[in-house]
């Protein structure tokens, strides 16, 4: 078989959509790169500064420091494990009320939607925060953080979940006269329950991660006494917690890990 003398080249018009994408692309990344007064040259003189900052750190004063870390640390897991725990309760009916196919009423599902989104659109650590204000200092405002996160984020991508499930034993159990609540139990929630477990699980890290940090704001946790130890220059102390929490986080993913692959 002869082979074609040339490569048919692609329409006009998806060749013009490429290049212009390119372009926008290109003139986004100057533009920002000249607000942000990003310089190569400056990140480049400003390396021997960063090598010897980190000099500071060395030797990390195991004997002060770690002693005072263990209280904060079970704090900072114990939120973490409270706000996933609250949000998964607060966000499983929430999920089925934004699905198409489980939604007991399309005003019910636009009204979860919308709200879903405006949560989800403000950062955990505004709301430690604002809620910091509210309850005053410690690990409940935290908890309360990590819970409305929780719960934002599990509905929204839970329910895209549902919206993917083979809709013939919803037909069918509708068909037979189930009611709304038996539709969910006995049809859908067979088909996503190992891959809303194995998500729950995948949240837990996060929060674990991000409870670290909502300490800065005065919500309890490690992230307090690091914001501690940031203030009063311990350096020596802060490189003893990074390794503390270094070390749990890689714990907590190995064994996430193992455990969502033993669901899918």
């Amino acid at each position: 078989m002869a082979l074609p003398s040339a490569v048919p080249q692609l329409p006009l018009l998806p060749r013009l959509l490429s290049w212009s994408t390119w372009a926008v692309i290109a003139g986004l990344l100057i533009i920002s790169l000249r607000e942000t007064n990003f310089r190569i040259d400056d990140m480049w003189g400003s390396l021997v500064d960063f090598v010897l900052f980190f000099g500071n750190f060395w030797p990390p004063d195991w004997q002060r420091a770690l002693p005072q870390i263990w209280r904060p640390l079970i704090e900072t897991l114990q939120m973490a494990w409270l706000g996933t725990l609250f949000g998964v309760l607060l966000g499983t009916p929430w999920l089925f009320w934004s699905s198409r196919n489980t939604s007991p009423h399309p005003v019910l599902m636009w009204f979860s939607r919308t709200l879903m989104t405006v949560m989800r659109s403000i950062p955990d650590l505004l709301y430690a925060a604002v809620l910091v204000a509210i309850l005053s200092f410690g690990p409940l405002p935290g908890v309360v953080a990590i819970t409305i996160f929780t719960l934002s984020i599990l509905a929204k991508l839970g329910s895209e979940y549902v919206e993917a499930i083979d809709p013939g034993p919803i037909e069918a159990l509708k068909a037979a006269g189930a009611s709304g609540t038996q539709v969910i139990v006995y049809g859908a929630v067979p088909q996503v329950a190992a891959s809303l477990l194995s998500y729950i699980i995948y949240i837990f890290e996060v929060n674990v991660r991000a409870s670290t940090v909502l300490g800065f704001v005065g919500a309890g946790g490690i992230g307090f006494l690091l914001n501690r130890y940031v203030a009063l220059f311990q350096y020596q102390r802060i490189a003893v917690l990074l390794m503390v929490i270094f070390v749990v986080v890689i714990i907590i993913d190995s064994i996430s890990a193992y455990i969502r692959a033993r669901l899918t």
